[in-house]
C-alpha cells in the first residue's frame, strides 16, 4: 500500500512539474529535488579558485605533482588528488563540485566551490592575493542571483534550503600572524572573538539566503604539519616539535565554535549545524599512523628541508629544490601542511558516516536525506 502511495504521489509531482513547463531534477540516491554543496574556506576545500586570480605561487599548486593521483593533472587543489569536499560529491551522488571560477553559464545547479588557499574569515589575512570570506560570500550572491534567473526563484529558494554548507576557514588568520611573529601581536582572546565573530556574521547571511543546513571544520593542527614543525626548529632550535603555541590559538577557536554555533541555532529558525572534529582525526594519524594504514606522518611527500616541511613542492616557489616520496598513501601530508588523497579520503568517511565523537550532532549523510 505504502509503495502505491509513494508511485502515485511521484507521478503526480513529475506531472505537475511538465505542466508548470520547470522540469523538477532529481539525482538518484538522493531525497528531493535539486541535492547541492556549497563550500567554503582555505586551501583544506580549494579546487583550483586561485588558478583564476592575481596572485604567487605560494599560493597555487596548478603544476605537477599536485592533482597526479586521481586526476592525472594538476587542478589547483593543494593534493595528489581528491580533497574532503570531492569525496562528499561522490557519496551524495553528486558531480565534483566545480570552482567559482568554472561554472559557466549552468555548472552551478549541483553547487559550487569558493575555497581560496591562504584566505581566511578576516579580509586582512593575505589582502589581495586570496579570496576572503567576505568575497566568497559575494560570489555565492552571485550565484543565488544565476539560480533565481534560472529555476525562478521559487525553485532557486528550494535549492537553496536543501544545499548542504561547508566551512573550513580560520586557521590562516592566526598562523599567517603567528609566523610572522611567533609572539602573536594581538591580544589572543580579542583576536579569536573577532576571526569567530566574522565567521558568524558569514553563516547568517547564508542563513539570510535561505541556507538551512551547516557543517564546519574545527581547525587542523597547523603546528604539527611538517611546516610547522620545520619553522619550529629553525625559529626556536627545537628538534621537530610542533609548535604548540600555535596549536593552542587554532584549538581555543575551535573550542569557543560550539558556543557560537548553538547561539546561530537558538536565534535563527531552523538554524542546523554540524561540527567536524579535523583537529582530533588530524592528531590522531599524526600520533599513530600506523593504526590509520600510514607508515609516515611527520615528514611530507613533497617538499624539501627538515620533515621535508620547507614548501617547495613542485619547483614553482622561492625554494626550487624539492623531493617526492615513492610512495604517496604512506604519507598523512602530501606537502608541508596539506593532506594526502588517502586522509582526505578517511576524513571524508567520518565526516559522512561517523559517530558523535567526531562529527556531532550528527553526521553529514543525514543533511542530505532530511
Amino acid at each position: 500500500m505504502a509503495f502505491g502511495t509513494n508511485l502515485f504521489f511521484g507521478c503526480c509531482l513529475i506531472l505537475f512539474a511538465f505542466l508548470l513547463g520547470s522540469p523538477i531534477e532529481f539525482v538518484e540516491g538522493n531525497i528531493g529535488p535539486f541535492p547541492a554543496l556549497f563550500v567554503f574556506g582555505d586551501s583544506i576545500l580549494d579546487p583550483g579558485n586561485n588558478n583564476y586570480i592575481n596572485t604567487t605561487t605560494q599560493f597555487q599548486t596548478n603544476f605537477p605533482p599536485y592533482g597526479e593521483t586521481f586526476f592525472k593533472s594538476p587542478t589547483g587543489r593543494p593534493c595528489d588528488g581528491r580533497l574532503i569536499s570531492d569525496f562528499i560529491a561522490e557519496f551524495a551522488n553528486l558531480p565534483l563540485i566545480p570552482a567559482y571560477f568554472e561554472i559557466g553559464t549552468d555548472k552551478f545547479l549541483h553547487g559550487v566551490n569558493f575555497a581560496s588557499s591562504g584566505s581566511g574569515c578576516l579580509v586582512e589575512t593575505n589582502r589581495g592575493i586570496v579570496i576572503d570570506l567576505p568575497t566568497q560570500l559575494a560570489h555565492f550572491n552571485e550565484v543565488v542571483q544565476l539560480l533565481e534567473n534560472k529555476l525562478g526563484q521559487h525553485q532557486a529558494q528550494q535549492l537553496l534550503t536543501n544545499a548542504v554548507y561547508m566551512f573550513s576557514t580560520g586557521s590562516n588568520d592566526y598562523a599567517f600572524p603567528y609566523l610572522s611573529n611567533p609572539k602573536f601581536p594581538f591580544p589572543k582572546e580579542e583576536f579569536s572573538e573577532m576571526v569567530l565573530g566574522n565567521f558568524t556574521a558569514i553563516l547568517q547571511e547564508i542563513y539570510n539566503k535561505g541556507g538551512r543546513k551547516f557543517t564546519i571544520f574545527t581547525l587542523p593542527p597547523e603546528g604539527c604539519s611538517p611546516g610547522g614543525r620545520a619553522f619550529n626548529e629553525q625559529a626556536n632550535g627545537t628538534s621537530g616539535d610542533c609548535m604548540q603555541e600555535l596549536n593552542g590559538l587554532l584549538q581555543m577557536h575551535s573550542s569557543a565554535l560550539p558556543q557560537k554555533l548553538n547561539q546561530l541555532q537558538q536565534n535563527l529558525t531552523g538554524f542546523n549545524y554540524t561540527l567536524f572534529d579535523l583537529f582530533k582525526l588530524f592528531t590522531e594519524r599524526i600520533d599513530n599512523p600506523s593504526k590509520y594504514g600510514f607508515k609516515v606522518s611527520i615528514e611530507a611527500c613533497c617538499g624539501t628541508g627538515q620533515f621535508r616541511g620547507i614548501n617547495s613542492c613542485g619547483g614553482k616557489r622561492q625554494v626550487k629544490e624539492y623531493e617526492l616520496c615513492p610512495n604517496v598513501t604512506d604519507h598523512v601530508f602530501f606537502d608541508a601542511s596539506h593532506p594526502t588523497e588517502e586522509a582526505n579520503r578517511q576524513f571524508a568517511e567520518l565526516l559522512w558516516n561517523g559517530t558523535t565523537d567526531v562529527i556531532a550532532p550528527q553526521n553529514l549523510k543525514s543533511f542530505f536525506i532530511m
